[in-house]
């Protein structure tokens, strides 16, 4: 009869033990859960894009659209910004060069693109002076 009771005992244990981790949830730091909610917010796979370029006043293009020069995303804080998980197309561009022409598709983090434009050949035939 003693290990009978015994059984009764820890089983009875063993059913509070679980019922009482089930019904109380613990309270997360401020810290965790703001953790959490960046690596959920972080799961749209957005992306940034540090421009360095040669020329830098050379022009950037997101998707067709002017957004400005290679300097204006060239820093940490001045990024160019790609708000959706689907491919963009980056073309960076100057008059007397040959464009530059990428596709990109946002992973959630910073990447940095680096860009020489080559200039065109001069034409053949002219005189230097």
């Amino acid at each position: 009869m003693a290990v009978g009771s015994f059984r009764r005992t820890a089983v009875l244990a063993l059913a509070a033990m679980l019922t009482g981790a089930c019904a109380a949830k613990q309270e997360q730091p401020a810290t965790v859960a703001r953790a959490e909610q960046l690596m959920a917010s972080n799961s749209a796979k957005r992306g940034d894009l540090v421009l360095r370029c040669e020329p830098s006043d050379a022009q950037v293009l997101l998707d067709g659209v002017e957004q400005g020069t290679c300097t204006d995303f060239a820093g940490v804080s001045r990024s160019l910004r790609l708000g959706d998980s689907d491919f963009h197309q980056v073309e960076v561009k100057k008059r007397g060069f040959y464009p530059y022409t990428t596709y990109y598709q946002p992973r959630g983090a910073r990447v940095t693109l680096n860009v020489k434009l080559r200039p065109l050949a001069p034409e053949s035939g002219g005189v230097s002076p």
